[in-house]
């Protein structure tokens, strides 16, 4: 991989864009570089019997998870605030991603992989890639990686490990844990066993040692 210097990771929900792109932003913060995690949209309580006072208080106490998760990792934290029913075109969210990504000077970019049956992820992925697209087709010098999430394992072949130390692997799961849902708070995912097991694994498909997350790049023409 090459010495990025702004990175920006991009997740459907609160906590994807760090399961996703977590390792990578914490080797390349530690390296200097400016990182950027951006949740497309935002977490809301789906019980049809709660109140707006009760959807509010979880919005923003799911807003201070994020926040704190983010900047454990070395990141800084970007929520959108759209949801399901609100999110723009494809066409107009490809537009205002390609500007943004211009804008900050972005040459490297992670979200979610192809392979999924979730909607929001399929739109990140599906827009996301496009902006990548046209900015490469100007002339930018970018990389897109999709990240490996427990939701978008449909096709998904790493092509690039990161090798992760036990250091850098003790604080991902430790800025993870910010996050209720990762503890178990919201649904029964074994969002550690899951990722431990697969650091290790990947290890091994590596060759390295002790751990490593494993990446798709995108298959742009050079």
């Amino acid at each position: 991989m090459r010495n990025y210097q702004r990175i920006i990771s991009f997740g459907g929900h609160p906590l994807d864009a760090e399961l996703q792109g977590g390792p990578m932003v914490i080797r390349y913060a530690k390296k200097g570089a400016l990182c950027t995690f951006v949740h497309v949209t935002k977490g809301r309580l789906t019980d049809p019997l709660a109140t707006e006072q009760q959807k509010s208080a979880y919005a923003d106490s799911l807003l201070k998870e994020m926040k704190k998760c983010d900047e454990k990792m070395g990141g800084k934290c970007l929520q959108l605030d759209y949801t399901s029913s609100t999110l723009p075109s494809k066409e107009t969210f490809v537009k205002m991603t390609a500007d943004y990504l211009k804008q900050e000077k972005a040459d490297c970019v992670i979200a979610h992989a192809r392979g999924t049956l979730h909607p929001r992820h399929y739109y990140v992925y599906e827009t996301v890639t496009e902006a990548v697209r046209l900015l490469r087709n100007e002339g930018l010098d970018i990389d897109l990686y999709y990240g490996e999430n427990c939701e978008d394992l449909s096709g998904f072949s790493p092509s690039v490990y990161l090798k992760q130390s036990q250091e850098e692997l003790d604080q991902w799961f430790d800025a993870l844990r910010c996050y209720t849902i990762f503890n178990g708070g919201v649904n029964n995912m074994p969002y550690y066993e899951f990722y431990h097991a697969m650091a290790i694994i990947h290890a091994v498909e590596a060759g390295v040692n002790p751990y490593a997350k494993a990446y798709m790049k995108a298959p742009f023409a050079e």
